[in-house]
């Protein structure tokens, strides 16, 4: 059973995110972590190898030298190899465009199962899994908290409103996962240490037959106009008083000042 799983690595939720002096552009200090979700898919990936003693499992990261990180830590999970789609032409893209380049990469390989996170939390779109199922002509089954695979098939559940929802479907075929689905593993010491020494290959837009314009921000269809920060929250107003007085005081301020009544 070959599985690839995709990774992101993303910044890590206490990092500070500033909005660039253009205006288009984030400044993100320099601490990530791999995403929830797609933690998730790794630890099913790895349960899923165990359960049928044969196979391997490929991590797959897009962006610049930095994303290594990501895919030492799946390889210290248990991942068997790791691949980097690693060229500045791949940078700035939107889900459209990184999909295409994935899709491109896995075509490459050869896999029953692909294995993604629901959606990666720093954007929170959750369309990268379901395009690259488009782009490679899979079926796709979104926010799975359970799998079973057998010889040729497999049977997830997806949460839903009021239950969950069983959905049968031939391989290969591309799952996302959401919480609940497992619990991603601590990896031990030795595995940091085989991750460390762990040869990553590494494909470029050349590797891949791309031209510079079906990638990153040539090749989005989202464009990103302006960052803008949200609105700060006007300062707590204490209204001094007995109960009764400060009552009347503060519908004064919502009526007058506010202007909500």
């Amino acid at each position: 059973m070959d599985i690839v799983v995709l990774v992101k690595q993303i910044p890590d939720p206490e990092a500070l995110v500033t909005v660039g002096g253009d205006g288009t552009s984030l400044t993100i200090e320099p601490k990530f972590a791999m995403n929830i979700f797609d933690a998730f898919a790794v630890e099913e990936a790895l349960q899923i190898k165990a359960l049928h003693t044969r196979g391997k499992v490929k991590v797959i990261a897009l962006g610049n030298g930095k994303a290594m990180e990501v895919l030492r830590t799946g390889i210290a999970m248990g991942a068997d190899e790791a691949l980097l789609l690693d060229d500045e032409a791949f940078l700035d893209g939107d889900g459209y465009a990184n999909a295409f380049v994935l899709s491109r990469a896995i075509a490459r390989e050869h896999f029953d199962i692909i294995l993604c996170g629901r959606q990666a939390i720093d954007d929170d779109r959750g369309e990268v899994g379901q395009m690259v199922a488009q782009f490679l002509g899979l079926p796709h089954i979104g926010g799975i908290v359970k799998l079973a695979v057998d010889e040729g098939r497999a049977v997830a559940e997806v949460a839903v409103e009021g239950g969950k929802e069983t959905i049968e479907t031939p391989l290969p075929a591309l799952f996302t996962a959401e919480k609940g689905l497992n619990e991603p593993r601590v990896p031990l010491i030795t595995g940091v240490m085989k991750a460390m020494r762990a040869p990553i290959a590494r494909l470029t837009a050349a590797d891949l037959g791309l031209a510079p314009e079906q990638t990153g921000r040539q090749g989005a269809k989202v464009k990103t106009l302006q960052y803008s920060l949200p609105k700060k929250k006007p300062a707590v107003q204490i209204i001094p008083g007995e109960p009764h007085e400060a009552a009347i005081e503060a519908v004064r301020i919502l009526m007058e000042v506010e202007k909500l009544f």
